[in-house]
């Protein structure tokens, strides 16, 4: 157990924290200039280790600029490591103003790293019986702890004294040297021992001791009896030199000079007029908001601040240092008495958090383990039901706990909050019980306030909206192969894990609700367009899709064999056989031995062969073309018609997938096993696997999709004259632009024509340059760039409204859809060029894909309030694919459902255009189109 020192030195390493606060937070925080999410982070950390502990002296050390004696020592040092992107190298010198303004003294030594001023900081504190606590995530920093020095990670709040090394490590510090210097560092680029990982370096180090004991004892390695023991002594005489010289490298210097001396660092009053105009140039608005209501900048230290606080780093409890929870006020309900009395307070709350656990992420199969509820913050409990090392009488019974909490789970009127609802209607459904008052999810929430604004799940959303660190599933259950289910988990790690899901999710719901409702339309968009949506996915997905896995199987077998033959033909031009999967293979082909062009190269400098390369290079050249096909063709195989018979639900006979309303930027829903997203449908062999997905005896699948939507959202939003003529009028819109453009009838516009105007249509909604164009039509760019200049001159609304949008997603930082979804531009901003002209693309898209989500989810409603209630079992909703919904239907009324379908979904949205569904039917969905 580890204990924080009292007044301690505090040294934290900046580095350390720089990256891990950019890549937390990825180019989602912006100030309109640059990014800021780097800044935001580290200096959110500084300040919680100002208020966890209280100090006088402490100091944030960076690297400094430019090479250090290592790389002299070895110039293959940090070679692996990339350049740092320009978006953090920007925001180094505002994160330095900012620690500066705070009072703090700030260290960046040249010649040497972070890690060496720390080292030598508390090298020397320690010496002198001053307590030293150093905050990194580095875990190089172990071989400096000492009887004064402690570490913390200040991510995760885990503190390591001696103790604390021993325990994560297996060895004391004094052997954490020697441990780096036996397993090298691919990261650093410092080269160890080949073949020696961390368990062999520890077997070693415990049974003889560091390098210059391994190396005097070289006979004593084989009778260790480790895996690889026999050929050890031999690796480590041929590598004697590598590993000395990885042990100078890890080495952290202890006698760096520098004007700093452990005395000498002395908080200093806060700047409050520096850090209000830094806070205001960084958008941190509750900083900033803080000394404007009379704040100095000063950050103080809890009362009951970290000193004497104990973490265990086996278990890796967290603490937290902006919300407090004290996990020992939550609750294991495991007698009827204590589990009635929750009741009660369920049935008179206003709302509760609710969330289950279950041994399975897969609904269809997830047993219940546990149920766990919030009435109000720090107020939760868990109830086990179906731990397997619990004696009956030491848990409740799961069926009686479920029929206590039926009523209340189906009661419309008690509104329910939750993290990810849909998961827990679905695997409550599993033992009939019909979830009602789904009224609040937080996943939810923070992505209708911000879809780009980071990840939504729990652990995610607390750390940014609460600055709190929960309890990781993998703390409590481990990791890969050995990772338990949370029915093996013991119930003093579980519990709190559970009871603290439920609380956390009560604490997000009310800091997401007060943002949210700060905008009229953002509250609208989530009540009345996301929350419905989820007890209509839940029953889409258990619904599920039959699928014929006979047609499949035939099918992998005849796309095997066009592998086959396509791979032959790939070594026939290349006059060699090679791995066509292998990009490394593959480069030494096409542009060593082939001397194609090199169009594009990867980060590290190496000819790229992605996608669009290959595309490019097929145009001319044989060989990318068939590997194009190749790759296709492969992923086609082992996605859909390998894959999905292995997906067939023995209970059900048929595929269930997942559906996403809470990744994508723009609204759109997604799917996972299977993505029913990305079947391809413009090759033979894509359309062949939607002719798996059937409908069963006496029904048909009916397939129902919106005509051209992005287009008519186009003439909606652009209010263009010719554009909203020609879809009042029900002309063929591609037909009508070419004779727009062309300055002739419809009637004598040619099909080829045609297709050029439809790639002109569909082209300026994704913002397709004239370069772009003349590729995807295979034309002189001078002639594209007429094409679009005729186009905007027929339709000058249209240029109208792209320029508008792009000057309002500049001067406010995002777009919005008819109904005011959000869609946030980070990089509408960005001093790189081509990320902001990406970001410009992106505001003239996302408004038009945007209100297509957001019309097709009202349309899914208003679809499922009427199956709901006038169905009567004769038409399921199967699965929503872009701007299409299927459905399986009674052949008997088939006529009548597709029309009243079609009604419905043309009357989801009320736009200056008609909205037209098209509807079709047959056996499978490819027939339905």
């Amino acid at each position: 157990m580890a204990r924080i020192p009292d007044n301690p030195l505090i040294l934290i390493d900046g580095s350390s924290y720089l990256y891990r606060a950019f890549h937390a937070y990825p180019g989602t925080m912006s100030n309109g200039d640059i990014p800021t999410n780097a800044i935001y982070g580290v200096v959110n950390m500084v300040r919680s280790m100002m208020r966890q502990f209280s100090s006088d002296r402490i100091a944030v050390v960076f690297d400094a600029k430019g090479k250090t004696f290592r790389d002299d020592m070895y110039p293959e040092y940090k070679a692996n490591r990339p350049p740092m992107p320009d978006d953090l190298r920007c925001q180094i010198e505002p994160l330095h103003n900012i620690i500066k303004a705070l009072g703090l003294p700030l260290i960046c030594e040249s010649g040497v790293e972070a890690d060496d001023v720390i080292g030598t900081l508390a090298s020397q504190a320690s010496k002198a019986g001053m307590p030293v606590l150093i905050s990194t995530g580095d875990k190089d920093m172990a071989q400096l702890v000492d009887d004064n020095v402690t570490l913390i990670n200040t991510m995760t709040n885990v503190v390591m004294d001696r103790e604390g090394v021993i325990d994560k490590f297996g060895i004391p510090p004094e052997l954490i040297i020697d441990y780096l210097a036996l397993m090298g560092d691919k990261v650093d680029n410092i080269p160890g021992v080949p073949g020696v990982g961390a368990k062999t370096a520890l077997a070693l180090l415990q049974g003889i001791g560091g390098l210059d004991e391994l190396y005097a004892n070289l006979d004593k390695i084989e009778p260790l009896g480790f895996r690889g023991s026999k050929t050890m002594a031999k690796k480590l005489e041929d590598n004697r030199e590598n590993a000395y010289l990885s042990y100078e490298l890890a080495t952290i210097k202890l006698d760096v000079e520098m004007e700093f001396s452990p005395e000498s660092l002395l908080k200093q009053t806060p700047e409050k007029d520096r850090l209000v105009e830094l806070y205001g140039q960084m958008a941190f608005k509750s900083w900033l908001t803080e000394l404007l209501d009379g704040g100095d900048g000063t950050v103080v230290a809890d009362e009951k601040s970290g000193a004497g606080r104990y973490s265990d780093p086996e278990k890796k409890s967290v603490e937290s240092v902006a919300v407090k929870i004290d996990r020992s006020q939550y609750q294991t309900v495991l007698t009827k008495d204590e589990f009635n009395q929750w009741v009660e307070k369920l049935k008179v709350a206003k709302e509760f958090a609710f969330d289950t656990e279950t041994d399975s992420l897969d609904y269809m199969v997830a047993n219940l383990v546990g149920v766990s509820f919030a009435i109000e913050e720090g107020k939760a409990a868990y109830v086990p039901v179906a731990h397997d090392y619990l004696d009956a009488p030491e848990q409740l019974d799961r069926d009686w706990v479920l029929a206590q909490l039926k009523p209340l789970l189906e009661d419309a009127n008690l509104a329910k909050v939750g993290q990810n609802l849909k998961y827990d209607a679905s695997v409550l459904a599993r033992y009939d019980i019909h979830m009602q008052g789904i009224k609040h999810d937080t996943m939810l929430a923070s992505y209708v306030y911000n879809s780009v604004g980071g990840k939504h799940d729990m652990d995610s959303l607390a750390l940014r909206f609460l600055q709190y660190s929960c309890i990781s599933f993998e703390q409590v259950a481990g990791k890969g192969k050995a990772q338990l289910t949370f029915n093996q988990i013991d119930l003093n790690e579980a519990a709190p894990y559970a009871a603290e899901d439920a609380d956390v999710t009560l604490r997000l719901h009310h800091q997401l609700q007060s943002l949210i409702e700060e905008d009229e339309a953002l509250q609208k968009v989530y009540q009345d367009i996301e929350m419905p949506l989820v007890p209509v996915l839940s029953r889409m997905e258990r619904a599920g899709v039959l699928i014929d896995d006979m047609l499949l199987g035939a099918q992998s077998q005849e796309i095997a064999q066009r592998l086959d033959e396509l791979e032959q033909k790939a070594f026939d031009i290349a006059g060699q056989e090679f791995n066509l999967g292998s990009p490394k293979q593959l480069q030494a082909i096409l542009f060593e031995k082939m001397e194609l062009p090199v169009v594009k190269k990867t980060p590290s400098g190496a000819p790229s062969t992605n996608e669009e390369v290959l595309q490019e290079l097929a145009l001319d050249y044989p060989l990318p073309k068939v590997i194009l096909e190749y790759r296709g063709l492969a992923k086609l195989k082992s996605t859909y018609t390998d894959k999905l018979p292995k997906m067939i639900n023995a209970a059900t006979g048929r595929v269930h997938t997942s559906y996403h309303q809470a990744v994508t930027a723009t609204g759109r829903l997604s799917s996972t096993d299977p993505n029913l997203q990305n079947i391809p449908v413009r090759n033979e062999e894509g359309r062949r696997i939607r002719q798996a997905f059937v409908a069963p005896h006496g029904r048909k699948i009916m397939a129902v999709d919106y005509s051209q939507i992005e287009l008519r959202i186009m003439a909606h939003l652009s209010g263009d004259k010719a554009l909203v003529d020609a879809f009042k009028h029900g002309k063929d819109i591609h037909a009508a632009t070419a004779a727009e453009i062309l300055g002739t009838t419809i009637d004598n516009v040619t099909s080829e024509q045609r297709r050029r105007a439809k790639a002109v249509n569909f082209g300026l909604i994704y913002g397709m340059s004239a370069f772009g164009l003349a590729k995807q039509l295979g034309i002189p760019r001078g002639e594209a760039q007429h094409y679009m200049d005729t186009y905007f001159e027929r339709y000058p609304g249209v240029m109208q409204y792209m320029e508008d949008t792009r000057s309002r997603a500049a001067e406010r930082g995002y777009v919005e859809t008819i109904y005011g979804r959000r869609l946030h531009l980070p990089e509408i901003k960005s001093r790189n060029g081509m990320r902001r002209k990406a970001a410009e693309r992106a505001a003239i898209n996302a408004p038009m894909q945007g209100t297509a989500a957001d019309i097709i989810k009202k349309a899914m409603l208003l679809v499922d309030e009427w199956i709901e209630q006038e169905g009567n079992g004769r038409v399921t909703l199967l699965m929503q694919v872009h701007d299409e919904l299927v459905f399986e239907v009674d052949e008997s009324c088939l006529s009548e459902i597709e029309s009243k379908v079609q009604e419905l979904m043309e009357s989801a949205a009320d736009l200056h255009v008609p909205l037209v569904a098209e509807a079709g039917h047959g056996d499978n969905w490819e027939q339905a189109h």
